[in-house]
Parts: C-alpha cells; structure tokens; sequence
C-alpha cells in the first residue's frame, strides 16, 4: 500500500506501448463491489480465492502491464503464475516510509487494525521475503529511481526490438518481441 504502483504501472505501460491492468480494479469490475466489501462478505481467504483466479487469468494476457495488490504473492499459484508469465518488478518501501502515505487512508482492508502501523510492519515482514522470491527486479518506491527503471527497460525493449528485426524477422524472435509483458507487484497491498 502506497509504494506506487498504479503511478509505475501506468508510466511503464505508456512507455512500453503496452495496455495497463489493475488486478483490484478488474476483480471490482468482475463482482460490482469494493475490495473491502469483498473482504467484509468473504473475509481475507474469499477474496485471496478471487483474486488468485483473476490473476491467474490476467497473467495469460500479452503485451500489458499487470498491476496486484500486494497480497497476491501470499498464493503460491499466483507467485507462479507472475513469475512465469513476464517480468516482475517489486516495488520497495520500508514500512515507516509507507506509514507516512497511508496514515490517513480508511479503506485498506489489511490495515482496519487496532493498531495500523504495527499491523503495517507485519504485513512487510511477511510478504517482504515472497516479493523478491519472485521479483526479476527490486526497484526502491522514489520517483526518481522508478523513472531510472523505466527508461532502462524502454532502451533494453528497443533493444529487443531492433535484435528482433536485424535477424530478419525469424519466428522466435517475433513471438519473443510480440509477447513480452511485464508485471508489477509492488510492496503493498490493495492499490
């Protein structure tokens, strides 16, 4: 929660020409309701269940960038399922730092917690280890080291691109080209 990721997805997406999806925003769209309502109705296993099949879906999509919440990775399946369909990048923020940001937020469903900030570092100390097991690239959660990233994965993309043309358009190099997507599954967890 609050790490950025709906600022890097969407950056990232416009970069890489590619189409932005927010696994919480397609799961509200799906069922009509808020994530915290579906933690209300269904408690946190419901709505892992959810969650783990929509992004089981989402990950099978190409040319997008893929944005979870940050309890995604408490699915192995999910873990799997990211690792393996494209480029994971986990988005880093110590916990004091996302207490600053969030401090004020009323509608995180894993922080309706007598004590937030304590509930806040647990979650981090968690899912911290989960992150990076199935990160491809730890990126620190500040504009400028996120900005970095993007254009070093848009040079590393044309890159990609101009490989994909000077060997004369073979087969596997247009599917490489043309199915790359890239997910993002930052430290937080509903947005």
């Amino acid at each position: 929660m609050g790490a950025g990721k709906t600022t890097l997805g969407r950056a990232l997406a416009k970069r890489l020409d590619k189409r932005f999806v927010d696994a919480d925003h397609e799961l509200e769209a799906r069922l009509g309701v808020t994530i915290p309502t579906i933690f209300e109705v269904e408690g946190e296993a419901g709505f892992r269940d959810r969650e783990e099949a929509v992004i089981a879906e989402l990950a099978k999509l190409t040319d997008i960038v893929l944005s979870t919440g940050g309890g995604a990775v408490m699915r192995a399946g999910s873990r799997a399922r990211l690792r393996e369909s494209g480029t994971v990048l986990y988005l880093h923020a110590k916990p004091e730092v996302l207490w600053q940001r969030l401090r004020g937020s009323r509608h995180r469903p894993m922080l309706q917690a007598a004590d937030p900030r304590t509930r806040l570092v647990d979650l981090y100390t968690l899912r911290d280890p989960l992150y990076r097991e199935v990160a491809h690239h730890v990126i620190e959660s500040d504009r400028d080291a996120v900005m970095r990233f993007v254009r070093w994965l848009d040079a590393d993309s044309q890159d990609d691109a101009a490989a994909s043309t000077q060997s004369a358009g073979t087969v596997d190099s247009a599917a490489d080209a043309d199915s790359k997507s890239a997910s993002v599954s930052p430290a937080n967890e509903d947005k």
